[in-house]
């Protein structure tokens, strides 16, 4: 079920995070022939919610509407990494799952769901920045902090900003087929599904040349994007073999020659 859709906001809240859920689940796209989810935006804490760059939203919702969700989201928020979260809102998450609902965390809202004590023994996305500091405080959750969502039905964690879109669409594709979220991911101008991981961001693009390292062929690639080029030309760039180098280049940038 992917009918009713609720985003649970704290103060500091990242409107990025929170548009991303706005735009996938948020807008009436029935004129597309698409779904139209009833979609709310709840307040943990009053009326009223400031965000993290300094506007105040105001909602109707308050943590009653949880009850009623078959998802909830939570984007993220300043300070998410270190802060104590309202047990009132601990407790409708856990009571969500309990009942059969998902929750989807965008990047920092991650802590919010550990914090419910929904990771236990689950695998976890987050951004690459927090990815230590999540592991050292729910050490019994296997933090991934290369991959842009992780999906441990009915918990769904996102990295960093715009994987919160990749996490939203591989939830609609799931539960609605890849027409509908190639659809959506049309009208929203983005891929329906991006390859990789955040190793790609991570890394520096172009690092240091060392003797073991592709980074004399990044530097020759970026200067020549216009030839087409072979794994096997690269290799021999860099003095390797084939299989080697396609190795190295993974791991050094998250992706393969190609793509990058």
């Amino acid at each position: 079920m992917l009918r009713n859709v609720a985003a649970v906001l704290l103060d500091g809240v990242n409107p990025f995070e929170l548009g991303v859920v706005c735009e996938v689940f948020g807008i009436d796209r029935s004129d597309d022939g698409l779904p139209v989810y009833d979609f709310a935006v709840v307040s943990a804490q009053g009326p009223s919610v400031r965000t993290s760059t300094g506007f105040t939203l105001g909602t109707e919702h308050g943590l009653e509407r949880l009850e009623t969700a078959d998802l909830i989201t939570v984007p993220a928020g300043a300070s998410y990494a270190s802060r104590e979260f309202p047990p009132e809102m601990l407790d409708a998450l856990r009571r969500a799952v309990d009942r059969g609902a998902r929750v989807l965390s965008v990047c920092s809202g991650v802590f919010v769901l550990a914090a419910a004590g929904l990771l236990e023994g689950r695998r976890a996305a987050v951004h690459w920045k927090h990815a230590q500091e999540l592991s050292r405080r729910y050490p019994h959750l296997t933090v991934e902090p290369d991959v842009l969502y992780v999906d441990e039905d009915p918990v769904i964690t996102s990295a960093g900003t715009a994987a919160g879109i990749d996490a939203c669409l591989h939830l609609v594709r799931k539960e609605q087929g890849p027409e509908v979220a190639n659809r959506i991911a049309r009208r929203m101008v983005v891929p329906p599904h991006r390859d990789g991981g955040q190793a790609q961001y991570i890394e520096r693009p172009l690092p240091e040349p060392g003797g073991d390292s592709v980074a004399g062929v990044l530097v020759w690639m970026e200067q020549h994007l216009d030839e087409e080029v072979t794994v096997e030309q690269l290799a021999a760039r860099a003095h390797m073999s084939p299989r080697t180098f396609a190795r190295r280049f993974q791991q050094e940038t998250g992706t393969t020659p190609y793509r990058w």
